[in-house]
Order: structure tokens, then sequence, then C-alpha cells
């Protein structure tokens, strides 16, 4: 993992031999930004070099060039490199308005101006650290989680001086990465874009990673910046208490032993995450089934599957990975469907990466910037207008618009050329309701894995376990060895089990109620003083993207908070309830010309009542726009002096 590389001046031929090599194997587009920002040569930009649209989704490696054009380039890259190396001449200097204009030129297609600032933070040209003054003596913020988000939240209170625990339930951190290790359990977004912008990862060996590669990714980034010293492993938090006397947190922890404490804190941060709680439905017979039962989030690696008759319940993320992953060992999977799934094919997910351009990327960062740029564009923002609502289109119960018409007629082909000769299962697998409503998955082989002949796609819900077997809601019984649970998480229940008391004693539980967690921008509540929430309530984008980009912003946005708390003197701050109000109309409006509002199937996304809690309707653009400045006037502050 590097962000500056390393130093491979080429003092040999066999070094210089192994960057040709490197090169022939490179993407054409990103060599060309990458040959435009080490030369400003704006010719690498423009006819003839200017590669072809291509499938967003496929890397586009040759650019669509003809061969002698391509052999071009990647002979110039490797001179401009060479002298780079030699220290001939620096970098460019690149305006944030060229950074669009040069992603547009390779991606053949207009990345609007209004990205630049953005764009630049996320090619590390411009930092997202936020300085703090010292503290006053005893200023300790108390943040709970260490998966991805308490990582982030840990390094940039790191890298500003301010003094910090991070309190974490696990043995180890990793949140998510740490809990899951089931088969086949792995990422869908790309591994170059599911990376930190200060912490870029040359050494992903796969374009969609696996568990194992992800842990070993936030362990180096934890180590990188030495946090790890200031995490207290096996200490769960069983609530927080806020003073008003004093402005501080009485956040109240289990450790491993059982000994309950109390630490004291004039910052409270959740880091949490929405993948944290396994939901397991209420069926019957739970306890009654002989053989062994697991959900996925809690695998049992030493369960063995050889020769077993395994059911499957739930066809989520989780399933699509478990199930293709599995079938080869069991003598038989049923997986028992409630909900037909879209699945998006994806050129890049059993693809790995080349050892010659890990090394590339090793050794030229601008590369692996330049990379992860266009997978920002391609796998993020440019997919969000498509899933805006057309109230004027004519055929709202299939399709929302004309482009999710296509969607669904390009995905249906999918299906049924997977499918194959199984044509029984087309109306068992083809959904009834638009691409996109739930979250979309990526295609891991399901369709092809359902339509075997050792596997039973069952389109009914379970009722009840007995002894040895699983009863549908229509009341069939099958006989089964293994129950295996891949029912998602309490992700509507934001922040469950922990009780967060604030002003006036009322809970974040009461305030919200069971299931409508609502947050301005996602991370502060009225009632809540110096209360910070990363990955809240709607601040996860439906439309695509990485989880990390947003938690970056919002821990910027949260350690701007602890700046201004510092430097004003200030006992508090708290949102607010004008201000909160109006955001979450907003929000909800916003949302409800969007896809995920659309009635015609259920959705982790939506609470009980029907409102969207989960996705957030903004693009990142308008997002990072929102949260860049932390304004003052948006809060209730009450200084030192007055507490």
């Amino acid at each position: 993992m590097s962000a500056a590389g390393t130093d491979h001046s080429p003092t040999s031929r066999a070094d210089a031999e192994r960057l040709r090599s490197a090169l022939e194997v490179a993407n054409i587009p990103t060599l060309l930004l990458v040959l435009a920002h080490l030369t400003g040569d704006e010719r690498w930009l423009g006819r003839p070099y200017r590669p072809e649209q291509a499938d967003p989704l496929g890397d586009n490696d040759t650019g669509g060039l003809p061969e002698h054009v391509q052999r071009e380039v990647r002979e110039a890259a490797c001179q401009a490199i060479f002298e780079y190396e030699r220290g001939d001449h620096d970098p460019a200097r690149i305006s944030v308005g060229r950074i669009a204009e040069m992603l547009s030129a390779v991606l053949a297609e207009e990345v609007p101006q209004e990205y630049g600032d953005l764009l630049a933070e996320e090619l590390a040209l411009v930092s997202r650290t936020v300085d703090v003054p010292p503290p006053p003596e005893g200023f300790r913020v108390v943040v709970i989680g260490a998966g991805m988000s308490g990582i982030c939240m840990a390094v940039q209170l790191e890298q500003a001086g301010v003094d910090y625990v991070v309190l974490e339930k696990d043995e180890d951190l990793g949140g998510t990465w740490l809990e899951n290790t089931y088969p086949g359990c792995g990422v869908d977004t790309p591994s170059h874009f599911y990376s930190f912008s200060f912490a870029l990862n040359a050494e992903w060996s796969r374009y969609f990673p696996k568990r194992d590669e992800v842990f070993s990714y936030f362990s180096k980034v934890a180590d990188s910046y030495a946090i790890r010293g200031r995490i207290r492993f096996s200490t769960e938090v069983i609530g927080a208490d806020y003073d008003e006397p004093t402005a501080t947190w009485r956040v109240r922890g289990r450790d491993a032993d059982g000994t309950e404490f109390v630490l004291e804190t004039p910052v409270l941060i959740s880091a949490v995450g929405q993948v944290n709680r396994p939901q397991i439905p209420a069926i019957d017979g739970l306890d009654d089934f002989a053989g062994p039962v697991m959900h996925t989030a809690h695998w049992r690696p030493e369960v063995d599957l050889r020769g077993k008759r395994v059911a499957v319940i739930g066809t989520g993320a989780s399933a699509m990975q478990l199930v293709p992953s599995i079938v080869d060992d069991a003598e038989r999977v049923l997986v028992f469907q409630r909900t037909k799934q879209w699945a998006i094919p994806h050129p890049n997910y059993h693809r790995e990466v080349p050892e010659a351009v890990r090394y590339l990327m090793e050794r030229v960062p601008l590369y692996a910037g330049w990379y992860r740029l266009r997978t920002f564009w391609n796998f993020g923002d440019r997919l969000h207008e498509p899933l805006r609502i057309d109230p004027d289109w004519p055929h709202p119960e299939r399709s929302i618009n004309k482009a999710n018409d296509r969607h669904r007629a390009f995905l249906t082909r999918h299906i049924e050329r997977e499918l194959g000769e199984r044509t029984d299962l087309i109306d068992l697998c083809v959904p009834d309701y638009p691409p996109y409503v739930k979250r979309p998955l990526l295609d891991n082989g399901w369709f092809r894995t359902v339509a075997r002949p050792d596997v039973d796609l069952i389109p009914d819900g379970v009722r009840a376990l007995t002894a040895d077997g699983v009863v549908t809601s229509s009341g069939v019984e099958h006989t089964v060895d293994v129950v295996v649970f891949a029912t998602g998480f309490k992700i509507l229940q934001f922040l469950w089990p922990m009780e967060i008391r604030g002003t006036g004693g009322s809970t974040l539980r009461e305030t919200w109620g069971e299931d409508d967690a609502r947050a301005y921008l996602g991370i502060t509540v009225p009632g809540f003083p110096n209360f910070f929430i990363i990955n809240g309530p709607n601040t996860f984008t439906g439309h695509g993207g990485s989880a990390i980009i947003a938690t970056e912003l919002e821990v910027r946005y949260t350690m701007q908070a602890v700046r201004r708390l510092v430097e004003s003197d200030l006992a508090s701050i708290e949102v607010r309830e004008d201000v909160f109000r109006d955001y979450n109309k907003e929000l909800d409006d916003a949302l409800s010309q969007m896809i995920w509002s659309h009635g015609k199937t259920s959705t982790y996304y939506r609470n009980r009542a029907g409102r969207i809690v989960v996705t957030s309707p903004w693009k990142y653009v308008d997002y990072w726009a929102r949260t860049k400045e932390f304004d003052p006037g948006d809060y209730e502050e009450i200084s030192r002096e007055a507490s």
C-alpha cells in the first residue's frame, strides 16, 4: 500500500524492462491521463489518442485505439516515467477545472466542471485532513466502532493530534470484514475504489476482492497510521448519557470479562456502521432443528458441508456470493426465495489484477490515482440520473424511465442466457419490479448456479424449522442437514442495541421510533449535543459508488465540528431543530422522486411506514458540497464560560 510509491529509478536494464513489460498490459485511457499529468502536453488528450466510448462497466483497456497508436502511447509513457524518476521535471500543475476536462477526454463523455474540487480530493491533490488547534487539557474523543468508518475517523483524529479512544466490541478491527467469513464473501465495489483517498492500495489482487484481502487492507491502514494502540478491543458500548451541566457524555461499556465501566468525553462519535447486527427472522422451531444453524455473518467454518443438504434462506447479496461458492461441496442446495433479484453482470467481477499492473500501480502512484478516478465516475454519479422517476413514463409497473426500461431488457436477456435450457426457471428468476428498486447486486454466477440439477430454487418463505427440515409458508416440508440464514442485518435499527440518551432524558430510539432514524446530513440530531454519527441515516448512496467516499466526507465534517468546539472554546454544539427539520423535508421530497420509493416490492431501504431511511437522494458532488464546510449557523452553541 502506497501513496507516494517506491524509488525505482531505472538504474539497470532489468528495471527498465520490467517497467516496459508492465506498460504492455496497462490501461490505455489511464496511461493517457498519466502522460498528460506528467508532461503537461495537451496533445495526449486529443485526436488521434482520444479513446472511443465503451461500456462503462468494463475497463476499455485498449481505448478502442489502433495497435500502432497504443504502441506510441506506451512508449511515450515509458519515457515520461523514466524522466520523472530521474528528476528531470515535476508533474504538471493541474487546475481543478482541468481534472474534469481530462477525465471527459478519456471517458468520451462529459464530466461536469462542478466535480473539479471533489475530483481533486479523490486524486489526493487536495487533502481532506482538518487541522485542529491544541485542545484543552483532558479533551478526549470517544469513537464507537473500529470498522471502516471508525478507522477513517481514528486516522483523522490521529493526524490532527486530538486525543481519542476507540471502543470496539470485537477482538480485532475491521467490523463487517472481520465478522463475515462465509465462503465467497467479498466486496461488490471495485477494489481500487473501495480504498481511502489517503491510502491507495497498489496490492489488490482482484478487481473485486474477497473478504480476506479487504480485511488485510484495513489492518494495514490501521498499522500504517499507528491507530491500533488507541483501540480498546472486546469492549462493548452499552449506552451513553449526556450530562448538561458539564457538557459531557458518560459512556457506559463492558469489557470482555463482563466488568462494566464509565468513560467521560466531551465528544462522542458513533462509527458502528449499518451491517453490524445480523437479522434472523422470527421462525418457529429455531431451537428444534438438530443440525447446524448459522447466519452468514456468524459463519461456522468447522461445519463440513460435503455431502450435506444445505438450506439457504434469503436471496440477497450474501446469498448471491455464498451459494455459488458452496454448491460444489454440498450434495444439494435448497434456496428459499421470497423475492426475486436483479443481478448485474460485470466483466471484472472474477478478474484478477495482473501482477504487472500491481507493479505499475506501486511504482507509478499517478497511474493508481487516475485509474481510481475513472472508476469513481463510471461507478458513481453517472449512474444517478437513470434512477430518477419520470412522472410521464407510461410503464411505471415495470420501470421508471426510458433508461431504466433499457436496463430491464438488458438484465432480462442476461438472466435468460444464464439459465440456458432451464426456461422453466425464467418466471422464478425475472423480477416483476424495476431494476435498482432494491440494492443492485453483482452476478456471481447466481442464475447458472440455480439452474444446476443439484440446486432447488423454492419460491416461498419459511414458516418453521423441524428437527430435520424446513417448512415453507405454504406448508411443504423439505428435509435438510444444515440451515444458513442469508437474511441480512438490522439496518433500519440504527445504533441498536445501544441506548444513547440526550438532553431532557430522551433516547435516540424514543426520538426516532423503532425504524425511522433521521439526522441532519446523516450526522447530527437535535437534543444530542456533541454527538456525531458516521454512516448514519440516509447516507448510503443507492446509485452506486463506494461507501468510503461518504464516510470520508462525514469524517471531515465531524473533524471541522471538533475544530469549532476547540478554537471557539465551546462547551457544546447542537444542530438547530429548524435546520434539522428543513433538511429532512428536502431530503424526503428528493427521495420521493427516486426509484427506491417505487412500491412494487419491499426493500430494506424503507421502513414499515414506507419512508426511505437508508439511501441518500444526493449525488456525491451534492453531498460533498453540503458537507464541505461546517456552518456554525446551523447549530446552537454554548460557550465553556456559560456552561
